[in-house]
């Protein structure tokens, strides 16, 4: 009777490989223990360990996801300062953090600001909470991007690197005013943001108002329709804060007695206001209520 027993488990080991049921594979038996003593039925044995294998597999997708997304450690909605930034709605963020309908239909984010406003800490933030409520990120400099995308169109690739970045349901574009105003740099970017557009979502970090584009964008006309395709369905950020890292070495030099004194930046930008003096169903509802190619494999 045992050797039966033990070639029942034999078989039952191998079977769980082959359905590829590691977490069952491991628990079974302590749960059929359990079952046996307290006299479960068989559909709440079954329920028990498929409840645990759910969720290890969503332990393990989300850990992949992470490695790939390469965000930068330590950025959390958490840690960001929301009472530092005024201007934002805490719980617009929260919404977009948790992955509402506009991520789906591919609605866009884009954060302005000068240096050191913490665009780069929320961007990266709403990536790790999307991640946490099961959306694939990426999390790149633009200028890093660009620079892939150039060498796969010179290799003839360019329409298949895109695509591959089509598993990403939010791709994060930071610095965005780094790119170098040459006609090859900003033609891939402009090709990536009219892929993606109204299908996969992108978020932009830029310290430049839409109005001063034409130092990306060498071309008006590019600029314009760039513009166009990332406003529509978006949700813009305007972060017109003094630098966090300048307030906290202002703070420190008060603490020793030094006496600091703070600004407020103000931009404007009538480029952004034309455009949303007719906004979509998106941005209506929002009135109402952060090897890059190689990892995209």
């Amino acid at each position: 009777m045992t050797s039966i027993h033990a070639i029942d488990e034999a078989r039952l080991s191998i079977m769980l490989n082959e359905l590829r049921l590691p977490t069952i594979k491991i628990l079974w038996q302590k749960f059929a223990e359990q079952a046996d003593r307290e006299g479960w039925p068989a559909a709440r044995f079954l329920s028990a360990i498929a409840e645990h294998e759910l969720a290890e597999r969503a332990h393990r997708r989300i850990e992949r996801h992470l490695a790939e997304a390469h965000l930068p450690p330590g950025k959390t909605l958490d840690s960001f300062a929301f009472d530092a930034v005024p201007m934002i709605s805490k719980a617009q963020v929260m919404a977009i953090a948790a992955g509402d309908s506009r991520l789906a239909k591919g609605a866009n984010i884009l954060m302005f600001g000068p240096p050191g406003g913490g665009k780069s800490h929320l961007a990266a933030a709403i990536g790790l909470a999307l991640i946490e409520n099961g959306w694939r990120v990426l999390f790149t400099r633009t200028t890093d991007l660009v620079q892939k995308l150039q060498v796969a169109r010179r290799e003839l690739q360019l329409e298949a690197a895109i695509a591959k970045l089509d598993k990403f349901d939010l791709l994060i574009l930071d610095d965005l005013a780094y790119v170098t105003k040459d006609q090859a740099e900003t033609s891939v970017l402009f090709e990536l943001i009219s892929a993606r557009y109204e299908r996969r979502s992108i978020m932009i970090t830029a310290n430049q108002p839409f109005g001063e584009w034409n130092r990306v964008f060498p071309d008006p006309a590019m600029t314009l329709a760039a513009v166009d395709r990332l406003v529509h369905h978006a949700t813009i950020f305007e972060m017109n804060v003094e630098s966090y890292r300048r307030r906290s070495a202002m703070e420190a030099k008060r603490q020793r007695g030094r006496p600091a004194s703070y600004a407020t930046i103000k931009n404007t930008n009538e480029l952004v206001a034309e455009r949303q003096s007719e906004p979509d169903e998106a941005i209506a509802s929002d009135n109402q209520s952060d090897n890059l190619i190689g990892t995209a494999t």
